[in-house]
């Protein structure tokens, strides 16, 4: 393994599998066949580097964290922020293991080229979370197409819904005809389900199953 990985072209292309997943499961919402090869690549990288003492822990524990930052994203979505921080920490973790140097940043900016490349390619055939939504801004969130803000929305609790995308924990719901960014209590709730508001914490709406 070390034979090849040593090679610049095969650690570019490890890089883009990672960085292609990272655009999948935040386009979908999902933990699907992205996760699973972005897990193959990331291992194949960091063990090859680790092993031949070109990393420290230090580096693979903030490439994890960042990781970890993006997923509680996908599942908890906000506004974006941990998914920034998550992407800049592996990042700065994946320079760190090329070296630190002009070419890490030259490999790093090409493998991102090419994920870019290939994700626009099936972009549009990938459904799409709330979290991507949000960093897109999609048109069904504008209040003039009947989004509802969950901002200062506490005359909400109480309410009845129908979920209009699944909850996983998070998604949309229906509440008075209109759509509502929500979170279950934790629980995974089908399309189509009736659920009450029980809470309003900022932007954050907490639905459970009626």
């Amino acid at each position: 393994m070390d034979v090849i990985v040593d090679r610049g072209v095969l650690q570019v292309l490890l890089l883009a599998v990672m960085f292609l997943s990272i655009m999948v499961e935040i386009k979908t919402g999902g933990l699907g066949v992205g996760v699973l090869l972005g897990i193959v690549a990331a291992a194949v990288f960091w063990g090859s580097q680790y092993t031949r003492g070109l990393v420290e822990f230090y580096h693979i524990a903030v490439f994890l964290v960042g990781v970890l930052m993006i997923i509680v994203e996908i599942l908890l979505p906000t506004v974006g922020l941990l998914a920034g921080l998550g992407v800049a920490a592996m990042l700065y973790s994946i320079v760190l293991a090329l070296g630190g140097d002009i070419g890490a940043l030259a490999a790093l900016g090409i493998a991102l080229a090419i994920s870019v490349a290939v994700f626009l390619l099936v972009v549009a055939r990938l459904p799409s979370s709330r979290l991507w939504n949000k960093l897109v801004l999609h048109n069904s969130s504008r209040t003039e197409e009947g989004y509802v803000s969950a901002v200062g929305a506490v005359d909400l609790i109480g309410k009845m819904g129908k979920v209009l995308t699944e909850l996983r924990p998070a998604g949309t719901v229906q509440i008075d005809g209109r759509p509502v960014d929500v979170v279950s209590e934790g629980a995974f709730i089908e399309k189509g389900t009736r659920v009450v508001v029980l809470s309003v914490s900022g932007s954050r709406v907490v639905v459970r199953e009626a």
